[in-house]
Order: C-alpha cells, then sequence, then structure tokens
C-alpha cells in the first residue's frame, strides 16, 4: 500500500480549544490572533458524566484551553480538567490552562478549624490533569500562584478599567477601596487615574456573603467616588459601600471589578443602589438578563489573546505592562 503525504503542518502551531462555560469570549480572543477556534465535543451524559473529544490534530501543538470556572462551577471545573487531560492523552506539546476567573479562590487559607483550602485543591487538580502552564486574570489573593509547581502567568484588568475612567475625565475623583484587603489593587488604580485614595472599613460577619460597613477612611465628600474590588458576588458589598460613600457626602458613585459573578440577587441590589454605573469585564459571561443600563462590560480578548501570542512565541508577559 502507498503512503500518501498531504503536505505538513507547523508542529508548533497554536490551537485555542474552549468548554461550555465562555465560548463567546474564546471566539473573540480567536478572532483577535487571526486563527480558528479549536474543534472540540464537551457534553454531559444523562447520567451527568461529562466526555471530551478532540475534532483535530494537537500532536506537538501548542495547546491553550480557555475556561472560567464560574457558573456552573463545578461542571466548569470538570470540563477543564478533562479537556486538558485529553489534550495530553492526544500528545500536545504544551498544555496551558487559560483561566480567566479562578473559581474557589476565596477559599485561599485555614481561618477557621477544619476547613480546607480548596484554591490549593484546585491548583492541585489542575496540575495532575496535565496543564503545562496556567495563564489567569487578578486572582484573589496573591499567594494562590505558590499553590502551583508550574508556571502561572497572572493578567490584570487595571489598565483596561483605569483607561475606562481616565475617558470620562471625572472632576474631583477619589478611588475608594471596598475593604482594607483589597487596598493594594485600590491604591494602583488611584496611581493610574493620578487620584487619592480612601478605604471603607468592613466587618464580614461569619460564613455569609453580608456584610456590615464601618467607616470610611479618607476624605470623599463633595467627590466622584470610585469604588474598586476583584470581583462582585451577590452585590451586598458594593451597594453597602455605595449607600456608606453616599451618607458621607460622596457626589456620584462608579464602581468598578475584573469579574462579575453577579449571583443570586446582585443585579437588583445594584439597580436599588446609589451606583450609577458598574463596570466590569467580560472574565465570566455576562448574560443579557443581567446587562441592565448601569452595568458596562468591557472585552479582555486583546488581553488575553496577546499575552497567549507572546507565551506561544517565547515573549515577555510583563512587557504588556510597562
Amino acid at each position: 500500500m502507498a503512503l500518501v503525504y498531504l503536505g505538513e503542518e507547523m508542529a508548533d502551531e497554536l490551537k485555542v480549544f474552549t468548554g461550555n462555560t465562555h465560548p463567546a469570549l474564546a471566539q473573540s480572543i480567536c478572532d483577535y490572533l487571526d486563527t480558528p477556534l479549536g474543534k472540540i465535543e464537551v457534553f454531559e451524559f444523562s447520567n451527568e458524566n461529562i466526555f471530551v473529544r478532540i475534532l483535530e490534530n494537537v500532536r506537538g501543538r501548542d495547546v491553550f484551553i480557555l475556561q472560567p470556572i464560574s457558573s456552573p462551577v463545578n461542571k466548569s471545573l470538570m470540563e477543564l480538567l478533562i479537556m486538558i487531560d485529553a489534550a495530553k492523552r492526544a500528545s500536545a506539546e504544551r498544555v496551558t490552562a487559560v483561566i480567566p476567573y479562578y473559581g474557589y479562590a476565596r477559599t485561599d487559607k485555614k481561618d477557621q478549624p477544619r476547613v480546607p483550602i480548596t484554591a490549593r485543591l484546585v491548583a492541585d487538580l489542575i496540575t495532575v490533569a496535565g496543564a503545562s502552564r496556567v495563564l489567569t486574570l487578578d486572582l484573589h489573593a496573591g499567594q494562590i500562584q505558590g499553590f502551583f509547581n508550574i508556571p502561572v502567568d497572572e493578567l490584570t484588568a487595571l489598565y483596561i478599567l483605569s483607561r475606562y475612567f481616565e475617558e470620562k475625565q471625572l472632576d474631583d475623583l477619589v478611588v475608594v477601596a471596598t475593604d482594607i484587603g483589597i487596598s493594594k489593587r485600590a491604591r494602583d488604580m488611584a496611581a493610574r487615574l493620578n487620584t487619592p485614595l480612601a478605604i471603607i472599613e468592613k466587618r464580614r460577619l461569619g460564613n455569609t456573603t453580608e456584610a456590615e460597613m464601618l467607616t470610611v477612611i479618607g476624605d470623599v465628600e463633595g467627590r466622584h467616588a470610585l469604588l474598586v474590588d476583584d470581583e462582585i458576588d451577590t452585590g451586598g458589598s458594593i451597594s453597602s459601600a455605595a449607600l456608606t460613600l453616599l451618607e458621607h457626602g460622596a457626589k456620584e458613585i462608579y464602581a468598578c471589578c475584573t469579574h462579575a459573578v453577579l449571583s443570586g440577587p446582585a443585579v437588583k441590589r445594584i439597580a436599588n443602589s446609589p451606583l450609577k454605573e458598574v463596570v466590569v469585564t467580560d472574565s465570566i459571561p455576562v448574560p443579557e438578563s443581567k446587562k441592565t443600563d448601569s452595568i458596562t462590560v468591557l472585552s479582555l480578548a486583546a488581553l488575553i489573546g496577546e499575552a497567549i501570542h507572546r507565551i506561544h512565541n517565547d515573549l515577555s508577559i510583563g512587557a504588556m505592562f510597562q
């Protein structure tokens, strides 16, 4: 039998695949990279077992698998792990897990007796599944990078968010950290916008998502205020913070965050709060039902796409932010 040669393909060709959590972002990233989105089947059997089949050759390829660990969180995580395993078993040269939102990041330490460190567990699962490296965005806690024994590149949406508010040219602007834990990120935002910084001191009530606002450290009276956080979950903290700023004399109140979890009553709370506008990114898909007039969604496609390009070509990621 004669051998038929169909022509050689580049062994180091870049391939991007995605699960079911955020295909729109994956497609936008591929548009930026000018490469087709990889063909893959990811579905659930009637017994709730997840099945993955990669529908094209990835042998020797540089494979990027995009999947935020967002709602439905556990299904998204299992899809990610199984896709990584499938790529490794198909002899991909390198598999990079592109995780715009790292779920379980808030369980990053033992702050009570007999509790897990789930963020570390998820890191172990991703590594054991066969990921060669991780590309992620604005982790809830910096130490999560250290949970991995593989390279981790952490991007930030700071520049995208700050550019948006630079263009609004708000006068007498003050950046406000929603709590002391986020103050470094808020300080970086204030430095980018050349504004003063204020901090809201708060206390979280047990293991609930509710928080009691205490006081504002800094001057916000008569100013436009920009609340900064890494994520908005149920909207309780951000709406309470906005009310606190209003009580302290802030003129107009804006908010921004990287990850729009927007679970439960979040959208309703934002709508009923003094917030004029909430600016988020598409690290997590924001369905049309949650896109109100007061919520603005900025695209991460160029940021993540450029990072993928640089990883693929062994270029510096840090140079993107200099």
